[in-house]
């Protein structure tokens, strides 16, 4: 059963959704590489934190919204396991001047991590979670944490380098 709206209710989650939504925005287009995509799960997360509302504790909002959006991408994943680099432009090696700017390059080395490794980077780095935060948010270990982290940081320093030096081997 959905609450009724009060103008206090309205008041405090339009105020989450002004603060939120850049970062949760931010989060879904690296987990995904897909700018549609990223706002389609935005949309969905903030729906169903809207409709917890009243549960989520005063202060963990974002944590409610980024846990849904992770575990909303998590079954888009399961229902449609297509990699998500498939549908990323690779950079042309030919000519370096035509390469996208370095956030596309980001996005691009993400996609081409697996995504236990994709998720765990996202959220370590790019949204400045600890550790447990991460695990708790994955509902995974500390130590899976860790040597996710561990395998796609070295995975994606490996690949950063032949860009880097002018193309993709």
């Amino acid at each position: 059963m959905v609450a009724s709206p009060t103008p206090t209710r309205d008041a405090e989650y339009t105020a989450f959704v002004r603060s939120a939504s850049v970062s949760l925005t931010r989060t879904a287009y690296l987990l995904t590489g897909d700018r549609e995509l990223a706002a389609e799960l935005v949309q969905e997360a903030l729906v169903r934190t809207y409709l917890a509302w009243r549960r989520v504790r005063h202060g963990e909002a974002g944590a409610y919204a980024r846990r849904t959006l992770v575990n909303l991408n998590i079954d888009r994943w399961r229902r449609c396991p297509a990699s998500p680099s498939d549908s990323l432009d690779r950079p042309d090696p030919v000519d370096a001047q035509q390469r996208v700017d370095d956030r596309d390059e980001v996005v691009r080395l993400l996609a081409e991590l697996p995504p236990q490794q994709r998720r765990v980077i996202v959220l370590r780095y790019f949204n400045d979670l600890t550790e447990a935060d991460v695990a708790q948010c994955l509902g995974i270990s500390v130590g899976a944490v860790k040597s996710a982290a561990s395998r796609g940081l070295a995975s994606l320093r490996t690949r950063y380098a032949p860009v880097r030096e002018g193309g993709l081997e």
